[in-house]
């Protein structure tokens, strides 16, 4: 059987038919001095999706540049940021919407997420309120959420929203799988985007991921990477490095075989490397 081929044209389609990046730069925590330096490596190499908070304007100025350039088109890029904060009112929230499309100076962002769900049920509802009106104005074409448990995915689909969530975007890798919110998602066809998909490099010398990465003839991030997209899902790895960033989307010469999928799943430990927000009221 021929082996599953990814690389940074791979996509998956959502819920509503748009075809995504699979593999996607995550910019979470980068600093503001090796940021741009990533975003044009990456852009270089090959990246086309870019995940990000409510950053300021100056590093998609690299992204602007290269389609003035003539390189690039806006459509060629998949450009995702954040609520910084739902526990504001609708019109808050609405302005700082409309604040992060203009910042960009990318004309409008391809994927909104609220960032968390903090700040209780109401307050939920009414930031999603706004990011569809922010989808019918034209700022932003799709919505989804980020750090939503399970009883989160179920409030807001109960509230049929005019607009469905595309993706939630959660921390996901063998020592954290997230089964439970997977499954909830998958059941309203709402997509994962995994973060922290390396693990934060916590786990790279755990004796079963050593092996597998001698046994697979790759590097131990190219292991976590292909675990994510042999289990479908949109994967957000992080890097300042060139190096890092061309290893971490290299991945199409092997394949995990299913047994030893199963083995990776069976490491979960529910490790969480920065915050996991899934269970709040």
């Amino acid at each position: 059987m021929a082996i599953q081929k990814f690389n940074l044209t791979s996509t998956v389609k959502l819920a509503n038919g748009t075809q995504i990046p699979q593999i996607q730069l995550g910019l979470y925590n980068i600093s503001g001095r090796e940021l741009p330096a990533s975003i044009r490596w990456a852009l270089d190499v090959g990246y086309r999706g870019f995940d990000c908070a409510q950053w300021p304007a100056k590093p998609f100025k690299i992204i602007k540049s290269n389609e003035n350039a003539g390189v690039l088109k806006r459509e060629d890029i998949w450009y995702t940021t954040k609520l910084a904060n739902n526990t504001a009112s609708y019109d808050s929230v609405r302005r700082s919407i409309k604040k992060s499309v203009d910042a960009s100076g990318l004309g409008y962002v391809d994927l909104f997420l609220l960032h968390s769900p903090l700040g209780g049920k109401d307050a939920r509802l009414d930031s999603w309120r706004a990011l569809e009106d922010a989808i019918d104005d034209g700022e932003v074409r799709m919505g989804g959420v980020s750090n939503f448990g399970s009883r989160h995915i179920e409030e807001l689909m109960t509230s049929n929203p005019r607009i469905a969530p595309v993706v939630n975007q959660i921390e996901v890798h063998p020592f954290n799988t997230q089964s439970s919110i997977r499954e909830t998602c998958a059941k309203h066809n709402i997509h994962i985007q995994a973060y922290s998909p390396l693990v934060r490099g916590m786990r790279m010398k755990h004796t079963k991921i050593v092996s597998l990465s001698k046994k697979y003839s790759c590097t131990p991030a190219q292991i976590f990477v292909r675990w994510s997209l042999q289990h479908n899902l949109i994967t957000l790895p992080k890097s300042s490095s060139m190096e890092h960033l061309i290893e971490n989307a290299s991945i199409d010469g092997f394949e995990i075989s299913q047994e030893d999928m199963d083995e990776l799943d069976g490491l979960d430990e529910h490790l969480v490397t920065d915050w996991d927000p899934t269970d709040i009221n």
